[in-house]
């Protein structure tokens, strides 16, 4: 049986009945587009984080792109962030015309180094954007200490981090606004596109619920500020809201999962994941290293284990970033994982047998390198 870093099938088989239900719930609804379901979710998802509002859209890219329009970042300003992630990260601060500013990151954890934000803070900076990667937080003290002394706006990307919390506070909730990622392979994903952004903020909710809607206002026809339809669709909402009752199973057992990993690869030379101080880590993938990497991936083929690289090209590499001028070695860190880090099947349905045999294949192929 072919063995891959990610597989839904499990889940739907024990979820089907309540995943069909939830269609035929809009179905019957009798309101296909900004309804009850897109609504209900909304207040379900602000209240399991605490804050006011939850804006629902139609992918992560534009929560973080309205995310940020919405936080009044534009063209001829600067946001600083990370290269080591997901392209859209990036992609998203492009479109607004803003300038994507990179830090690195640290070699245990490969999160955000903080330390480094503040040399990178220029005239020009208008936010700090923090990416929580594969379901741990950024270190956010100095964040906010930063983003206090300078004026600055603070979006947290939480596309990785649903669930995650840091000192016991939950990731998105910590700055002016946070950026959520539904899609399918999530901690919290949807049977398809969607995303949403949340915030406290009254007049940050108003201008996302304008900016998601051509930039009209309440009814059609009142255009405010031209803008797209980036709208969260109801069907998506609706299976979310049942997902999300089941989000701290979800958690649990990506954690048990996570820990089989560490007890069946100690002593390999495998380089585990490390939970930072004061995290607690969802595992939204379960990312290793060894300087070897693509001779074991390539070997673990044989075993119809096929894996994927999150991320093998830093997003300041890739040649439709060239423009930004950084050059190789600029952030050294970030560029010696592209070469060794790799991710292992993680989702909470995979069954002890499949694990069992990615561990063995895993200790087998170290042992002959």
């Amino acid at each position: 049986m072919t063995t891959r870093v990610w597989d839904y099938l499990a889940e739907y088989e024990n979820e089907r009945l309540d995943i069909l239900d939830a269609v035929e719930t809009v179905f019957n609804s009798g309101q296909l587009v900004l309804g009850g379901s897109v609504r209900g979710f909304e207040a379900e998802f602000a209240a399991y984080h605490g804050v006011d509002h939850c804006v629902g859209l139609d992918n992560g890219t534009n929560a973080i792109k309205l995310g940020l329009q919405a936080l009044g970042i534009g063209p001829g300003d600067e946001v600083i962030t990370v290269s080591n992630t997901a392209a859209p990260t990036v992609v998203a601060i492009d479109s607004t015309g803003a300038t994507p500013v990179f830090v690195d990151v640290r070699a245990d954890d490969y999160l955000m180094d903080t330390g480094q934000a503040a040399a990178a803070i220029t005239e020009r900076t208008r936010c700090l954007l923090p990416v929580h990667l594969y379901g741990q937080c950024v270190d956010m003290a100095p964040l906010q200490e930063l983003a206090a002394r300078h004026g600055l706006a603070v979006l947290e990307d939480c596309a990785q981090a649903h669930g995650a919390r840091q000192g016991g506070t939950l990731a998105g909730t910590t700055g002016d606004a946070a950026a959520f990622s539904f899609y399918p392979t999530k901690v919290l994903g949807a049977y398809g596109d969607g995303g949403a952004t949340i915030t406290s903020d009254e007049s940050v909710a108003r201008r996302l619920r304008r900016l998601r809607y051509y930039g009209m206002e309440d009814r059609y026809y009142t255009l405010q500020t031209p803008a797209h339809n980036s709208r969260l669709d109801e069907v998506q909402a609706e299976i979310l809201r049942r997902k999300l009752r089941r989000l701290d199973t979800y958690v649990a057992g990506r954690r048990a999962v996570a820990q089989r990993y560490a007890d069946g690869l100690a002593g390999t030379g495998l380089e585990l994941p490390r939970t930072a101080p004061g995290n607690e880590h969802v595992y939204y993938v379960y990312v290793v290293r060894h300087p070897r990497r693509d001779d074991i991936i390539e070997r673990l083929k044989a075993y119809d284990i096929h894996l994927n690289i999150s991320y093998p090209w830093p997003v300041h590499t890739m040649a439709g970033f060239a423009h930004l001028g950084y050059a190789k070695g600029s952030l050294p860190v970030t560029e010696a994982l592209a070469g060794e880090i790799f991710s292992l099947p993680m989702y909470p349905s995979l069954s002890h047998d499949l694990q069992d045999k990615v561990i063995h294949a895993v200790r087998e192929v170290l042992a002959a390198l």
